[in-house]
């Protein structure tokens, strides 16, 4: 009964539009003595590549037997321009602290060498 079954791939966008990717049939043999028992398959699929902003969403998987269908919790995905740039603030603050630090060393030894004189 349950050796028959389909997987499905599919995402939602954010129109929440269900788009199908990808889709089949699966027919598993069962070895002799192993039957009655819990079974794990693994079943990779790649989707490559994304080709726009618009690809953006969230991705399922789903398994469906005679009576039952399992979902899985989804993945989102989030797809960026080429173009795209990560703002980093790390050295404009690093630029920024050692400019302030060379200031007042600067000034900390000007007063010090007025001081001596």
């Amino acid at each position: 009964k349950y050796t028959k079954f389909s997987i499905s791939y599919y995402w939602i966008n954010s129109l929440d539009q269900k788009i199908s990717i990808h889709s089949s049939l699966e027919i598993v043999d069962i070895p002799p003595g192993a039957e009655n028992k819990t079974a794990a398959l693994y079943y990779d699929y790649r989707i490559m590549p994304l080709e726009s902003t618009s690809s953006t969403g969230t991705y399922y998987c789903e398994v469906k037997w005679n009576d039952i269908q399992k979902m899985g919790k989804g993945v989102f995905v989030l797809v960026r321009d080429t173009g795209y740039i990560n703002t980093s603030y790390v050295w404009e603050i690093l630029v920024t602290l050692t400019v302030l630090l060379s200031v007042l060393s600067i000034t900390a030894t000007a007063l010090f060498l007025q001081k001596r004189k």
